[in-house]
Formats: structure tokens, C-alpha cells, sequence
């Protein structure tokens, strides 16, 4: 399985066998992840007559882990150990049947059953039949399968990835778009000044092709990726090597605790205490000696089963990926167990004095702020020490919201009051909370504003010596004005004043797009290329300069 593959992509088995799959009324599928950290980047450079782009000794496909190694632990990197199944329950090579399956990068698989959202029902050629994540797998010669197709992820997410890890200039990758259009994503790095562009990748009306400048139209968005591989083509230059793809997170720990969520505490081992606060304590777990998650212990009497388990159920039905997602519960007998997504770095608030570029980090709690706000939920407690950071991605943190353990859903007059001798972090909390203790959406925006401010104090304690009516903390040293502002809307008196989450996530998300010239459209020949062609609209202008 991992000779080297020449020409067209073909399945790593024998040819009998790639008779009997193809004769299948089912799909074949590989499993996902990232690109090989470790790689030579010679192995990247396309090949004379190979679609493109051609990745050497590695067959293009997803790889399960991002170490490289090719050992499938979903979530975390075990290196050179064996492989184990999804489920914990078994070792590389058994054959597990009805239960999570185990497999290896690239291993091919006949999809049974794609009706559950979030696992598929899939067939392997040694290990039998289980079900598999849905985001781990990827159909053969989708785009999906292509080492460089990010799917639909942020602009600001995109620049982060291609300029990451001093990759050279013309690192790529692909992403979604609205109605059916792509975004090809370029690091443009020149005399080590850091530069993106991005272009429009558009279908033809009747989905027969795909372009950037309705000069060259190509069949495939791979056949375009192929043919700007070979030469600039009036692109800022030629594509040489894919960005590393953001890991998928499992959705559930198996397809069994997806909709049975209360697991036995013999499943778990606690390997090491996190932390403490005053309703719970955080250990670093394993389970089944397998899969890292977090577990958060509650203190006895905290609260009863009843409260917790709504509490639980609320955590369970948010799904976002910059939110710290629940796995599982305990709750026969106390102390009762949360389960959750383990987050390798720790709490923002220990984390921001190694941080180099906090605005990125505004913008992705805001978005995890902005779904919430949707499903109009209110946090209650966000603050840098709710903001937990995960491993990077090419040197880019993975940062999401957590802690919901005083969440509660909005009723219809968008307002929640809070019980009598409820405890609130007063220096987060809005005014009008603190007072009469009605949380809101926009108590939850008063709230980003002092975590805001956190980020650009490297975690300072906010109002170290006020707390009296009407005042608000000066600009932090090093905050630009523009933001600042942002932060005194957040903190407005009146409520129905200050900005939805929508609006911060926009700007800033935009923040440094705003801020730099208009871009110049390349040419072909001297031609410039379509305006229309250019990634400009609903995002900022296509020439961006992070710093």
C-alpha cells in the first residue's frame, strides 16, 4: 500500500481486486487528513505528463494522521505505533465486524450506507465491515481526494495556511465558495516580503468547465489546477506545492456514543490533572486507551443529574469548528463527568505571551460566538480562560470556545434571568447581567469586548483598580484605534447599541483587507485578465499582506 503510484491514480491492490471493486454499484473511498509534515518538498513538484499535481512516492489521497506516519488514531498522533480502530477496540490488521473500523492512509473502502450524517457504513478490503467518520473519508477522484481542495473554509484561514511553515512561494490550495465557485489561494512570497492572492475559480453556466479568465477554459477544476502547475499562465506565478490541510475532529468517539452519550467510567483513564475551577476539576484522559479527550469532573453537589444532563444535551447539539465539542457524559453517581474534545495547549488566557498574531484569534472566537448567536444561545462566561487552543496547523493554532457549563438557551423574549445567589465573573459581566441578571446575546458581546482586551494585555486582569458606573478601560498598548472602537461598542450602556457577533466575525475577519491598496489585476501577454476574475467581492480585496 505504499509502492510508488505512476500516471493516473490507481487503487493500491491487486488487479483482481480492482476488478471486483469496480464492478460495485458502490463508491470506493479513502481515508482522510493532512499532508505528510515531514515530506521533502522535491516530492511535490509535478511530473512530465501525470495529472497534477503529482506528489511523488505519496498516492493523492487524504492521510489519516498529519505526522506523516500513516497510522490511523483519528484524532491524535501516536507516530510509529500500530494502527487501532476508531473505536479503541482493536489492533492493526484484526478484522473488526459491525463495530468502528480500523484503517490506514489510502486503504480503499466500498461505501454500504451514507444515510447517517456523520459515519458511513463502509466495507474494508482486510477488516471487514464498520462504520468510519463521514470527514475522514474523501470519494475517489473528487475533489475531496486532491491534497490541495481545503473545502469551504475561511479567506482568512486559507492565508494562514499557505503562508505557514516558510512554505515557498506558490504554495497553494483550493476552497469553496458560494454558488458554485472556487477560490485558488496563492503564497505570491517575494524578497521575504509576505504576500496572497486569490482568484476566482468559476463554473460555466451549464457546468461544462471551469475558469479564471474566460480565455483558458478547462473540463475540471483539476485540469485548471494541473495546467497552472506547468506555468503561471498570467497568474501571479506557477503552483508548486499544496498547503497542509486543517485535520478533521471526530465527530462523535464512535458511532455507538453519537445518540448513547452516557459511557462507563471504566472506559476512561485520567492521565493527568489540567486544572482547577470552582465547579470543576480538568484532567487530560484516554479512552479506552486510546483516544486523548478532556474530561472536566465536577465537584459533589454542584448541581443535580437533571440540570446537568440539560446542560450536557445543550453542549451536544453544538456543532462548530470553533467549538469545543462534547464527546460523552457520566452520570450514574457522582462525581459527574464531561467528556469533551481534548485541546493540547490549554486556556488562551496561559497561551497569548507566545502569540504573534492575536488578531486571527478575534476572529475565530467570534465565530464561535456567531453560531451560538444563531441558535440563540448565551455563554455567560467567555473569557480568555474559556478560550482553549489545540495543536497547530503548519504553526497556525487551532483556538475554540469552551465551556459551556452556564450556557442556557434563550426563550422567545431573548432574555434569560439568572437564579438568586447565581456566581458570575463580575469583571466579564454586563451590567445589566451583574445587576439584575439578564443574560443576553449582547451580554455575551460586553463580554468579547473585556476578552478583547485581554488579548491585547497578554492576559492582564481587566480593571485592575475600577469597577465604579460609567468607566471603561483605556486602549491597551499596541491596539490599534480601529479596534479599540470595536471594543467600546461592545461595551455601550445600552444594549440593543452594541454589535452582533455577525458583525464583529466580519470585521475582523476583514480587519487587514480593509487596510491595504486595491488590488492590481495580472495579465496574460500584457492583457490584464477580467476584472470578474479577480477574488474581490464579499471578502476584501484579493491583495492581502498579513503581518
Amino acid at each position: 500500500q505504499r509502492q510508488r503510484y505512476v500516471g493516473p491514480r490507481q487503487p493500491p491492490h491487486s488487479s483482481q481486486q480492482q476488478h471486483k471493486l469496480s464492478a460495485s454499484q458502490f463508491g470506493y473511498y479513502r481515508a482522510g487528513g493532512a499532508l505528510p509534515s515531514g515530506a521533502n518538498r522535491s516530492m511535490y513538484q509535478p511530473g512530465d505528463g501525470q495529472r497534477a499535481p503529482y506528489f511523488g512516492n505519496y498516492p493523492r489521497h487524504y492521510i489519516v494522521n498529519g505526522d506523516g506516519s500513516g497510522k490511523s488514531t483519528a484524532i491524535t498522533s501516536l507516530g510509529g505505533s500500530p494502527s487501532v480502530g476508531l473505536g479503541g477496540r482493536k489492533q492493526q490488521n484484526e478484522t473488526v465486524e459491525g463495530g468502528d473500523i480500523c484503517f490506514d492512509k489510502g486503504d480503499v473502502m466500498i461505501l454500504l450506507n451514507d444515510s447517517n450524517p456523520d459515519w458511513w457504513y463502509v466495507r474494508h478490503l482486510k477488516n471487514g465491515e464498520g462504520y468510519a467518520p463521514k470527514n475522514f473519508l474523501a470519494k475517489m477522484e473528487s475533489l475531496e481526494s486532491e491534497e490541495w481542495y481545503a473545502g469551504k473554509i475561511q479567506r482568512s484561514t486559507a492565508e494562514k495556511l499557505v503562508l505557514a511553515g516558510k512554505m515557498p512561494r506558490g504554495t497553494f490550495l483550493v476552497r469553496k465558495r458560494e454558488g458554485g465557485e472556487y477560490a485558488l489561494t496563492i503564497n505570491d512570497l517575494k524578497d521575504d516580503s509576505l504576500d496572497v492572492k486569490h482568484y476566482k475559480i468559476r463554473p460555466l453556466d451549464n457546468a461544462s468547465g471551469f475558469y479564471i479568465t474566460t480565455r483558458k477554459v478547462f473540463p475540471t477544476v483539476r485540469d485548471l489546477i494541473f495546467y497552472y502547475s506547468k506555468e503561471p499562465g498570467g497568474l501571479c506565478c506557477r503552483l508548486t506545492y499544496p498547503a497542509q490541510k486543517i485535520a478533521p475532529v471526530r465527530p462523535d468517539l464512535s458511532y455507538d456514543t453519537a445518540k448513547n452519550w452516557e459511557i462507563p467510567r471504566e472506559e476512561l483513564q485520567l492521565v493527568k490533572r489540567l486544572g482547577d475551577g470552582n465547579f470543576a476539576t480538568v484532567y487530560l484522559g484516554r479512552w479506552r486507551g486510546v483516544i486523548e479527550v478532556a474530561v472536566k469532573m465536577l465537584k459533589p453537589g454542584t448541581m443535580s443529574v437533571e440540570a446537568f444532563l440539560e446542560e450536557a444535551q445543550i453542549m451536544k447539539q453544538c456543532n462548530h469548528p470553533k467549538l469545543v465539542r462534547l464527546y460523552a457524559v457520566c452520570t450514574v453517581g457522582e462525581p459527574y463527568y464531561i467528556i469533551t474534545e481534548f485541546m493540547r495547549n490549554g486556556s488562551l488566557l496561559h497561551y497569548l505571551r507566545n502569540l504573534n498574531n492575536r488578531l486571527s484569534i478575534h476572529a475565530l472566537v467570534a465565530s464561535g460566538m456567531m453560531y451560538l448567536e444563531s441558535r440563540k444561545l448565551v455563554h455567560r462566561d467567555l473569557a480568555a480562560r474559556n478560550v482553549l487552543v489545540g495543536d497547530k496547523i503548519s504553526g497556525v493554532p487551532e483556538v475554540k470556545v469552551a465551556d459551556f457549563g452556564l450556557a442556557r438557551k434563550l426563550m422567545d423574549e431573548n432574555i434569560y434571568e439568572a437564579q438568586l445567589g447565581a456566581k458570575f465573573p463580575i469583571k466579564w459581566t454586563a451590567p445589566e447581567a451583574a445587576q439584575y441578571g439578564n443574560f443576553t446575546v449582547k451580554s455575551d458581546v460586553w463580554s468579547y469586548g473585556i476578552l478583547l482586551n485581554e488579548i491585547f494585555t497578554f492576559g492582564t486582569v481587566p480593571y485592575p483598580t475600577h469597577l465604579e458606573e460609567g468607566y471603561r478601560m483605556p486602549c491597551p498598548k499596541g491596539c490599534p484605534e480601529a479596534i479599540y472602537l470595536e471594543m467600546l461598542k461592545c461595551w455601550d450602556r445600552n444594549p440593543d447599541k452594541r454589535p452582533t457577533f455577525e458583525y464583529l466575525f466580519t470585521f475582523f475577519d476583514d480587519f487587514f483587507i480593509s487596510s491595504q491598496p486595491n488590488y492590481v489585476p495580472p495579465s496574460v501577454d500584457g492583457v490584464p485578465f477580467e476584472v470578474h476574475s479577480m477574488d474581490t467581492t464579499d471578502e476584501g480585496s484579493s491583495n492581502r499582506m498579513p503581518k
